[in-house]
Parts: C-alpha cells; sequence; structure tokens
C-alpha cells in the first residue's frame, strides 16, 4: 500500500514519513516537495534505515508521478504559524497554497478508492474546502481534526497522575483549536471512571486541559512546531485505512447531522477505515461542569463566559451583484446579515465569524466580528 506526503519535506511531513517508515504498514512512501532536493534527502535519509526496520520502498517525485498510484495522500504542506497566530490566523496564507495543491492533484488523478488525509491548517476549514474541491467523496476526506489533540490530552494526563499512557483513554471533540471540547464524562484510566482515580481532581482537569490547548504554541515557542507528536498522530490515521481497523478516531469529517451539525467539517467519533470515513458516531454528552465548554456546535464550543454563535453553510449573497439571499449569523439568538457580495459562509469559530468570499474560481478568506451590540 503506497502513501504519498506532500508536504514532505517539512517537518511534520518528514516526521510523518517516518512515523509511516516505524509503523511497517505502508510499503511505499513517496515524499513530494516544493524543495525537490529536500524531499530526495528526506526520502534518502528513510531509506538508508530500512535495512534496519522494514522492506520499504521510499521514494521523492512529483505530485503527477506519485498521486496516481497512491492509496493514502496526506497534505501537509503550509506555512507554520508564528508564537502570537492563531491555527485561524493561517487562513489568509494558506488557503491559496492548499487550493493550488488540490488543483494539481486533482489534475494529476486519483487512484480509485484512494483516500485524501488533510493535515495543514487551518485544518476545519480546509478539511472543507477539500470535500468540495478534490472531486473525492466526503468519507475519502479525512481531516486530522482533534487526533493530535487527544493523544497530547492523554499523555499530559498519564504524567500528571503517574500512570502508563497507554491506559489513559480521553477524548477531544469539535474544533482543532481554542474552542476544541474535552469530554471528561468518557475518560477512563485502565478503563475505570477518570473522576473516581486518586489524584484526580476539577483543577486537575483544568490544568491539563490547559496545557493541552496551549500545546501547539508552546511546540513553536520551543523548538519551531510540532513534529513527533503530530507525526504519530497522522500515522494512526492511516494505519487505520491502510489496514482496514475501523478504528474509532475523533477526525475531522463533513457532519452530516450528528450533534445537530451539517455542512462543517468537524472532529465526532468516527469509525475509520479502508473506505475513510465510514461511519459517525454521536455519544450523549453529560451536562457541562462550571467553567467546562457545555456542547458541540458549528465550529464552536458554547462555553461559559464566551459568546454563542452558530452557523451554517448558506446560499451565495448577491450573485453579479444583485440582491439574493444571505447566510445568517445567530449571536445570542439574534439574525445579522453581511452585506459583502458575493458571500458563502464557511464556519464560525471561537468569538469570531469566518467567512469566504467567492468570486467565480477565486476564493479569499476574511474575519468579520459581531457588533458588540450584539
Amino acid at each position: 500500500m503506497k502513501v504519498s506526503v506532500v508536504g514532505g519535506g517539512g517537518l511534520v511531513g518528514s516526521m510523518t514519513a517516518f512515523a509511516l517508515h516505524l509503523g511497517k504498514v505502508a510499503t511505499d512512501i513517496a515524499i513530494v516537495d516544493a524543495n525537490e532536493q529536500v524531499a530526495q534527502g528526506v526520502a534518502l535519509d528513510i531509506l538508508q534505515g530500512t535495512s534496519l526496520v522494514a522492506d520499504q520502498r521510499v521514494v521523492a517525485g512529483s505530485i503527477a508521478e506519485h498521486i496516481p498510484s497512491s492509496d493514502v495522500v496526506v497534505v501537509t504542506a503550509g506555512l507554520r504559524r508564528k508564537p502570537d497566530e492563531s491555527r485561524l490566523d493561517l487562513i489568509n496564507r494558506n488557503t491559496d497554497l492548499f487550493l493550488d495543491l488540490l488543483a494539481k492533484v486533482r489534475q494529476a488523478g486519483w487512484k480509485p478508492g484512494a483516500t485524501l488525509v488533510v493535515v495543514s491548517n487551518p485544518v476545519d476549514i480546509l478539511t472543507h474546502l477539500a470535500v468540495e474541491r478534490s472531486g473525492l467523496d466526503w468519507r475519502r476526506v479525512v481531516g486530522l481534526g482533534t487526533q493530535l489533540d487527544t493523544a497530547r490530552l492523554n499523555s499530559h494526563l498519564a504524567r500528571r497522575l503517574n500512570v502508563p499512557a497507554t491506559q489513559v483513554k480521553a477524548l477531544l471533540l469539535g474544533e482543532h483549536g481554542d474552542t476544541m471540547v474535552p469530554i471528561w464524562s468518557s475518560a477512563t484510566v485502565a478503563g475505570m471512571p477518570l473522576e473516581k482515580w486518586p489524584g484526580y481532581s476539577t483543577q486537575l482537569e483544568k490544568e491539563v486541559f490547559e496545557e493541552t490547548k496551549t500545546a501547539g504554541a508552546t511546540m513553536i515557542k520551543l523548538k519551531g512546531g510540532s513534529g513527533f507528536a503530530v507525526g504519530v498522530s497522522i500515522r494512526e490515521v492511516v494505519e487505520s485505512i491502510l489496514l482496514d481497523s475501523r478504528k474509532v478516531l475523533p477526525v475531522s469529517t463533513l457532519q452530516q447531522g450528528l450533534y445537530g451539525l451539517r455542512d462543517v467539517c468537524l472532529s465526532v467519533p468516527t469509525v475509520v477505515g479502508a473506505s475513510g470515513a465510514m461511519s459517525q458516531i454521536e455519544i450523549a454528552l453529560a451536562p457541562a461542569r462550571a467553567g467546562s465548554p457545555a456542547q458541540l456546535g458549528p465550529g464552536v464550543a458554547r462555553d461559559t463566559g464566551r459568546r454563542e454563535i452558530t452557523a451554517g453553510l448558506g446560499r451565495r449573497c448577491r450573485p453579479g451583484g444583485q440582491p439574493g439571499p444571505c447566510p445568517r449569523a445567530i449571536v445570542h439568538g439574534r439574525a445579522g446579515q453581511s452585506g459583502d457580495p458575493p458571500l458563502r459562509l464557511a464556519i464560525a469559530l471561537g468569538s469570531q465569524l469566518w467567512i469566504s468570499a467567492s468570486i467565480k474560481e477565486d476564493v479569499t478568506w476574511m474575519k468579520w466580528k459581531p457588533s458588540p451590540a450584539w
């Protein structure tokens, strides 16, 4: 089974390729990068260790050369955020790059039954764009979502409780970002409820969640970005596809009605197998504890002290400059309209509403904040 890593010359891409190498499941790994020399170096570096790890073919090359024969395509290409940026701040810089890569991949042609794994940030929005533009069925487009965040949460909990990390099972759902939602009611240690484990406290929850939520920024500050943890997180998703393991993973997919969500890409428990996102699972969420996120929303956690915003995809507004239906944004129950033509609502995140301005085939991204009076 062949996996191509687009952006494989970068930190995340190269770590992904190395993690796949150590996993021994992929038989072929292709490194694709705009910097061909770096791609060749990454491929050669991994290849030189195959005699000690696995009988794999590791090569570098172009999109046109490798995509048509790839069972899984992982896109990690994109600019990394700066220390003072959120993942959403990348939207103006990464969207054009991502769409250009997607167009080239589609032109090269997908192997029948191929699955696309989106890693580039902001991952939920780019996953939605991939659903629209890749030419693949929505089930074949999987974003990394909160898979990495969940791994971080479990690892931080294990360290604080002094237990083996593999025996901690907690879950983060929703947006890959500041509004992600920890599902504490389902968290366990060695199969037993977390809240009954020695050393547990609600304060521990808050501290571990904050550490998890800021982990990406911490990695950027300390070493320029996350590499090892994201690499093995991606491997978990890719190998579940290659092996048809059907693991339940918190990956980002196009929502079909679970939790009342439609037409946005967010992370919910998802069965991942040979056909991509095989099914999405809705689990009952316990009532929110004070100060904790209350429930999932369209790209937003509704939590204590934070403005509630709900949104969904809408029809084009004023196509061709003529009056027409506009997307509606609900903020504390009050509706507003955007007058910028032509607009299509993409996703609501945190306290800011993100919209895409779609004029012919060009897509740019902008930010709109509700009036403070609302």
